[in-house]
């Protein structure tokens, strides 16, 4: 018995070789990359015809086989792993509705590893342009929510420390810068995807008159990859979007270890209603943030992810290898379908996060988070330096921690008696003015240096990052919109070569 798919093997692939790679390759990728084989199929049926490289008749009778097979979808093809992959399988299916002569004619002037390749840029921009819709909502629900809460003050932390005051809208609107660079990040990888690999056949081009560029604009390009040995063997582009989504999925894990924290009775800072959260099989009373924990996980697992797709192509020959170019992209599939589901979690736990406002204002009243303001009036109103004020009001703290005062207890006796003991001076501040220092909201209210957390401050943010949003959202609209106008042509184009048989 020969193989199936050449007479170069005079044996047929061993069941082994069928059970561990062919089939489960199969059942992974065929239905998933179904749908582009068929319109890079079609793509290249256009360009074969226009270039004279196909004549009428087999054209149209490719042009009906394609369109019957999109319209079966593929579940009508039955696979099977002796002919190895999913192209094989496709064409064979094509030889069935098409015939043997027409069917096989179609993979003039290319190989199955410029059809992989820009099957895999297809796929991949697809995902990429699904990620850039789901961070751009997630990134609105984080405004949105800022906007509501720029007055809204709670301790700001370093170290897991109280350290300053801040508002929750400031926090948000830092998520917000965040995802924005993601967005970025990810749109200028859309970018390095827009160049075309079909054409390049197995690396070294072909000899038949054909024309690249009408191919790359039926499929959505806005031009093709120049070098064809390079098209064959370069996926950096999967790694260029891993990456991002690598850095992406540290940071949404960084924010629910935030809201992990804030969660807790310890600190009851935020709430979550009841649809988002879990309980215990044996402990009733118990209210798990399950989704916060699913997210802090998923940090490590593209993490994990990135790292094995690195690790596939390391060694491997700069060409077209299995390893190079088949094993690595499982690993970015799979990273970006775990990426797309964190930003819909992510902007689930942005929209439903209740901030706790009585606690959180007083928390920062108690855990002495406004020290630094206190510290400021020494510089400005008391003439001493920062470094002495900064040991006056650590004084102030200790002694109030001895005292188990809290910030709003301190008095101003306690304030020149620290500044006795270190200047040999007192500093003069009355009372009212150390209690405006402590004074959260007040302190908030203090910070108008650039990036500061006060609520005009944050609102001119604001609304400066929605302008960039509007930004985004109009680069990600046009370029959905090239890619659906250029599908739209291109089944246009396919219906109207099979009309021309009539």
């Amino acid at each position: 018995m020969e193989s199936k798919v050449s007479r170069r093997l005079t044996q047929a692939i061993a069941p082994e070789v069928c059970e561990h790679i062919y089939l489960p390759r199969l059942l992974r990728e065929f239905e998933s990359g179904f749908p582009y084989l068929n319109e890079i199929n079609q793509a290249h049926l256009l360009m074969l015809h226009a270039n004279g490289l196909l004549p009428d008749a087999a054209a149209r009778t490719l042009a009906r086989a394609l369109l019957q097979m999109e319209e079966e979808g593929p579940k009508a093809v039955q696979l099977d792993p002796a002919r190895e992959d999913a192209f094989f399988n496709y064409e064979a299916r094509l030889m069935e509705v098409a015939g043997a002569d027409a069917g096989g004619s179609l993979h003039m002037a290319r190989s199955r590893n410029d059809i992989a390749a820009t099957l895999d840029r297809l796929r991949a921009r697809d995902a990429t342009l699904l990620l850039l819709d789901a961070l751009l909502v997630a990134r609105a629900t984080a405004l949105d929510k800022a906007g509501e809460h720029t007055a809204t003050v709670m301790p700001g932390y370093t170290h897991l420390q109280a350290a300053q005051p801040i508002t929750y809208g400031y926090y948000l609107a830092a998520v917000a810068e965040v995802l924005g660079r993601d967005i970025n990040r990810l749109t200028h990888a859309l970018e390095a995807l827009d160049t075309c690999p079909l054409g390049a056949a197995a690396l070294a081009g072909t000899s038949f008159p054909i024309d690249r560029l009408s191919t790359a604009r039926w499929l959505g390009f806005s031009r093709y990859v120049d070098n064809a040995l390079d098209a064959v063997a370069s996926r950096d582009f999967a790694w260029e979007i891993q990456a991002a989504l690598t850095i992406g999925a540290l940071t949404w894990g960084r924010v629910a270890q935030d809201y992990y924290v804030w969660a807790t009775p310890e600190f009851g800072l935020i709430d979550f209603p009841d649809s988002i959260a879990a309980t215990s099989s044996i402990m009733p009373q118990k209210k798990n943030p399950v989704v916060l924990e699913h997210l802090k996980g998923k940090g490590g697992h593209v993490l994990g992810l990135l790292t094995a797709s690195l690790s596939a192509v390391k060694g491997t020959h700069f060409t077209h290898t299995v390893d190079g170019n088949r094993e690595s992209m499982r690993s970015f599939w799979e990273s970006a379908e775990e990426s797309l589901r964190c930003v819909k979690l992510l902007r689930l736990i942005l929209e439903n996060a209740t901030p706790l406002r009585e606690n959180m204002r007083a928390r920062a009243n108690r855990d002495f988070s406004a020290a630094t303001d206190l510290a400021d009036a020494l510089v400005r109103d008391a003439g001493v330096s920062f470094r002495q004020a900064h040991h006056i009001v650590g004084a102030v703290v200790r002694d109030a921690l001895d005292r188990k005062l809290i910030a709003s207890e301190i008095t101003s006796d306690m304030v020149d008696a620290a500044a006795k003991q270190y200047t040999g001076r007192p500093t003069a501040l009355n009372a009212s003015t150390v209690a405006r220092c402590l004074d959260p909201e007040i302190a908030v209210k203090a910070r108008v240096s650039a990036g500061s957390p006060s609520p005009s401050k944050v609102l001119q943010n604001l609304s400066d990052q929605l302008q960039s949003l509007a930004r985004s959202r109009a680069v990600v609209a046009e370029e959905q919109k090239r890619i659906n106008d250029s599908r739209v042509a291109l089944k246009h184009a396919v219906h109207s070569l099979l009309q021309g048989s009539r």
